[in-house]
């Protein structure tokens, strides 16, 4: 369902998540209840229904497709260890539509699981009627941002100050997701951090940019993350089964096709399998959970 979609075009700037050389495109869930999930997903985080199949439904933002919802006869629910989705991150483009988010969500009741301040970015955390995790987030000015000599950039979890945040908000009519909010970035959970920062740094190309206590974060041109890996419920956990409900697959989309060339070649020499498809190359990694690489 998802090899058939054209990425609409964002006017961003120049250092902007979705701006990087790589950036993540779309996220593909598994759910067992589809019309509950995608109603939740339109009236809680204001996608809006761009594509329907018999298959499922994709939801985006001004016209560009981010989320695909599926579901099966034998979706099996996933235990909370197996690997897979610890949460799809929606970047909006300012604090102000943060805010604005925040105060819709607290309107109708929405039950948060947490909010931080990252030093790069300020992240609210809730999750679906199904549990897959959701961030929604604003990134600070790059200028904002702290790099140490060794190309990392400095990064934290500190408390988030709600209260304030919902009173500077516009309290008028919400009407969804902002233009220009894109997949800013995906955070999985995995069995072994090493073998993640070999898979995600050494054969996709992306940078190492930050390592918490059981997490690694990696991101293209800078960027805080495109993508994040952490054991925290899944150390050592089996393979991801192909029925499980939660994350099917994402699309990472490169801006260079000789960064794509480059990663394929890592992936056939690691003996990964790779089937393409339309412009499109799809695999499996390490964990069982599906990818999606395009130029």
């Amino acid at each position: 369902m998802t090899s058939s979609q054209t990425t609409q075009t964002i006017d961003v700037a120049a250092d902007h998540a979705l701006a990087m050389p790589a950036h993540v495109d779309h996220s593909h869930l598994v759910v067992q209840d589809l019309p509950t999930v995608s109603q939740w997903y339109q009236r809680i985080m204001g996608l809006k229904p761009l594509e329907t199949a018999a298959s499922g439904e994709t939801l985006g933002v001004g016209g560009r497709p981010l989320l695909t919802l599926t579901t099966a006869g034998n979706a099996a629910k996933a235990p909370r260890n197996a690997p897979g989705l610890f949460h799809t991150a929606f970047l909006v483009p300012n604090r102000e539509e943060l805010g604005r988010w925040l105060a819709h969500a607290a309107h109708n009741n929405v039950r948060l699981q947490g909010a931080s301040d990252h030093l790069v970015s300020e992240a609210i955390y809730l999750a679906d009627p199904e549990g897959n995790g959701i961030e929604v987030y604003r990134d600070r000015p790059r200028a904002e941002w702290t790099f140490k000599p060794d190309g990392t950039v400095g990064m934290d979890t500190l408390p988030l100050n709600l209260q304030a945040l919902y009173d500077e908000a516009p309290k008028d009519d919400w009407n969804g997701l902002a233009e220009g909010t894109g997949i800013g970035h995906i955070h999985l959970q995995v069995s072994d951090i090493p073998e993640a920062d070999a898979f995600f740094r050494d054969v996709l190309g992306l940078g190492l940019m930050a390592r918490y206590p059981g997490a690694s974060f990696f991101g293209s041109g800078k960027y805080h993350h495109h993508v994040a890996a952490n054991i925290w419920n899944s150390r050592g956990a089996p393979k991801r089964e192909a029925n499980m409900t939660g994350l099917s697959d994402y699309t990472i989309q490169y801006k260079d096709p000789a960064e794509l060339t480059a990663a394929l070649g890592k992936l056939d020499e690691m003996g990964i399998s790779v089937n393409r498809s339309g412009t499109a190359y799809s695999l499996v990694d390490p964990w069982g959970i599906g990818l999606r690489l395009a130029a």
